[in-house]
C-alpha cells in the first residue's frame, strides 16, 4: 500500500492584503469572469438571451449522446466501487473518525443535493410526463390514465434517482480521497492530481477549479431561479404578495441575504442545524401528503413505480431519442443531466468536506442508495397525491402545472378537500421552499470560498458574503434574461466541460485505487497459500 502524502505548496494562499486567505488570482479570475457575464447579459438581454438559447441548442443537438454516456458510466462505476475490494478503504487515515453523526451526515447529503426542487417537481414533473412523453407513446397509454401515471412517475424518479447521485459519489469521493488520505486541498484541482501530478498547483489547476467555481454558481442560480417561482406562488395563495417577476427578484435577494448569512455562521452551526430541521419538517408534510391525499391509491403508486424504475432504469439510462423534431429528451433529460454535472462540484466537494472517517462502501452505500431511495418514496406520494385529487377530486391540478408549473403543490393541497387545513399545509410547504433554498445557498457559498482559498475548511467571512450575494445575482440576472429557458441553457453549458473532468475522475480514482493497494503478486500469494495451509 502507497502512503504518500503530499504538502501543497504555502505560497498560493495570499498571506495578507484584500485577498488574505485566498488565492488571490483566483479570485480576481473568478470575480471577472462572473461579473463580466452579467454585464454581457445586462447590457441586453434579448441578445443575450439568444446567444444562450444557440449554446443550449448546439449541446442539446451534437452532443446529447455525451451526456448521457457520462451518466450512465458514473452509476456503473459507483456499482463498481460498491462492490470492490476497495470497499473498506478509509477517506481519511486509517485511524480517522466521522466528523458528525450519520444523521446529521445524511442530512447535509439531502440539504446539498436535492432541497426544495423535490417539493415542487415532486407535484409538476409527473403532472407534464402524464399528459406526453416518449414511453407513454412507445407503450399505447392513454394520456392521463392510470398506466400513464406509472410511465409519468417512473420517468420522474430516473431524472431524480441513481443516475444523479452517481455523479455526486463520483465527484465527492475523489475530492474526500485526495484530500483526507493523500493530503491535497480540499478543491476540485485535487481529483485531477493522477493525470496533472504537480501541475495542479499550476495554470491547469487553476483552471479546473475556476470551472468549478463556474459551475456551482450556474447550478446555485439556476436552482434559485427554478424555485423562487413555488414559493412566489405559494406566497400568493396565501394572500401576502402577487407572484410577479419584481417580488420574485425580491424573494431571491432575501433568500440570498439568509443563504449568505447561515454560511458564515460555517457547516457546524448554521448547515448542520438547518438541514436536520429541514429533515425533519419535510418528513412531516411528506405525511401530510400521505394520510390526506388517497392513501392506498398513492401506496400503490410508490410499489408500482419503484418497480417500473427499477426494471427500466438501465435502458433508460441509455436511451437517444431519435427524432430530431421531438423536443422532449432536451428538454427534460439532458437539461436535467446538465443540471446535476453543473451541481458536481458544489455538492461533491460539500459531501466530501462532511465526509472525513467514512470507508468507501459506507459512502457509496449511503450517498448513491439512500437518496435515491428517498426519492422512489418522496415522487411516489407526490406525484400519486397529485394523480389521485385529479382523477377522483376532479382538482384541476394538470390544468394548474400547464398555466404555472410552480402552482402544482398548491393545487393538489388545496385539492385535498380539507379546507380548513390548506392554509396552515401551504405555510408549511413555503417555509420550507425557502428552508431547503437557504441549505442550498449556504453550502454552495461555502464550496466556492473553499475552491477559491485552496481548500481552507473555513474560508474568510468577508468572501462567503461576496459570493453568497453573487449568486443571488447572478439567479436575478438569469430570470431577467428569459426565465425558464435561460436557466436551463445555464444548467447545459456550464455542465459541458465539467462532464469532460468527470471522465478523467473516474480514470484517475482506479487508478491511484490499484496503486495503493495492488493485489499481491503470484510469489506473495503462494507464500500466504503456504503459510495458511
Amino acid at each position: 500500500m502507497t502512503d504518500e502524502t503530499h504538502v501543497p505548496p504555502d505560497n498560493l494562499v495570499a498571506k495578507s492584503g484584500i485577498f488574505q486567505g485566498m488565492n488571490a488570482l483566483m479570485a480576481i479570475a473568478s470575480m471577472i469572469m462572473i461579473l463580466g457575464f452579467v454585464a454581457f447579459t445586462i447590457q441586453d438581454v434579448e441578445y443575450s438571451g439568444a446567444i444562450f438559447a444557440q449554446g443550449k441548442d448546439f449541446i442539446i443537438g451534437a452532443l446529447d449522446w455525451f451526456y448521457v454516456l457520462v451518466v450512465s458510466m458514473a452509476l456503473f462505476f459507483v456499482f463498481w466501487l460498491l462492490v470492490s475490494r476497495f470497499g473498506d478503504v478509509k477517506l481519511g487515515k486509517d485511524d480517522d473518525e466521522p466528523d458528525f453523526s450519520t444523521f446529521s451526515w445524511i442530512c447535509m447529503l439531502f440539504s446539498a443535493g436535492l432541497g426544495s426542487g423535490l417539493i415542487y417537481w415532486g407535484v409538476a414533473e409527473p403532472m407534464y410526463h402524464i399528459q406526453d412523453n416518449p414511453f407513454m407513446t412507445r407503450a399505447g397509454a392513454e394520456p392521463g390514465s392510470i398506466e400513464a401515471a406509472g410511465i409519468a412517475l417512473r420517468v420522474t424518479i430516473f431524472h431524480w434517482g441513481l443516475h444523479g447521485w452517481a455523479l455526486y459519489v463520483l465527484v465527492g469521493l475523489s475530492l474526500a480521497y485526495f484530500a483526507y488520505r493523500k493530503g491535497l486541498p480540499l478543491s476540485l484541482r485535487s481529483a485531477m492530481y493522477p493525470i496533472l501530478k504537480d501541475k495542479v498547483y499550476g495554470p491547469w489547476g487553476h483552471a479546473v477549479d475556476l470551472i468549478g467555481v463556474f459551475g456551482t454558481i450556474f447550478g446555485l442560480a439556476t436552482s434559485l431561479g427554478l424555485g423562487v417561482g413555488p414559493i412566489a406562488a405559494g406566497l400568493e395563495k396565501l394572500g401576502w404578495m402577487s407572484n410577479t417577476t419584481t417580488n420574485q427578484m425580491i424573494l431571491i435577494a432575501v433568500i440570498t441575504v439568509m443563504g449568505t448569512a447561515s454560511a458564515a455562521s460555517g457547516v457546524g452551526r448554521g448547515v448542520r442545524i438547518l438541514s436536520e430541521i429541514n429533515v425533519w419538517a419535510s418528513l412531516g408534510l411528506l405525511l401530510l401528503f400521505l394520510i390526506l391525499g388517497p392513501t392506498a391509491f398513492i401506496l400503490g403508486m410508490v410499489i408500482s413505480g419503484a418497480g417500473e424504475y427499477l426494471w427500466n432504469v438501465i435502458p433508460m439510462g441509455f436511451w437517444i431519442d431519435g427524432d430530431p423534431e421531438r423536443q422532449w429528451q432536451s428538454w427534460w433529460t439532458i437539461f436535467y443531466w446538465g443540471w446535476w454535472i453543473a451541481w458536481c462540484p458544489f455538492v461533491g466537494l460539500f459531501i466530501a468536506r462532511v465526509s472525513k472517517g467514512r470507508t468507501i462502501r459506507q459512502f457509496c452505500f449511503c450517498v448513491l442508495l439512500i437518496p435515491s431511495t428517498v426519492v422512489v418514496l418522496w415522487m411516489g406520494v407526490f406525484g400519486g397525491a397529485a394523480v389521485g385529487v385529479d382523477l377522483f377530486n376532479n382538482a384541476g391540478v394538470v390544468d394548474a402545472v400547464n398555466a404555472d408549473y410552480a402552482t402544482g403543490v398548491f393545487q393538489t393541497i388545496a385539492g385535498f378537500g380539507y379546507d380548513w387545513l390548506v392554509t396552515p399545509i401551504t405555510i408549511l410547504t413555503t417555509i420550507l421552499l425557502i428552508s431547503w433554498f437557504v441549505t442550498s445557498s449556504d453550502s454552495g457559498t461555502l464550496v466556492m470560498c473553499t475552491m477559491l482559498s485552496m481548500g481552507d475548511e473555513s474560508p474568510p467571512i468577508k468572501f462567503r458574503i461576496f459570493w453568497g450575494v453573487t449568486s443571488g445575482v447572478v439567479a436575478g440576472v438569469l430570470l431577467l434574461a428569459g426565465g425558464l429557458s435561460a436557466l436551463q441553457t445555464a444548467s447545459i453549458v456550464a455542465g459541458l466541460p465539467i462532464a469532460v473532468m468527470l471522465l478523467l475522475m473516474g480514470y484517475g480514482m482506479a487508478k491511484t485505487l490499484h496503486e495503493d493497494f495492488p493485489l499481491p503478486d503470484v510469489e506473495d500469494k503462494m507464500a500466504l497459500r503456504y503459510l495458511t495451509r
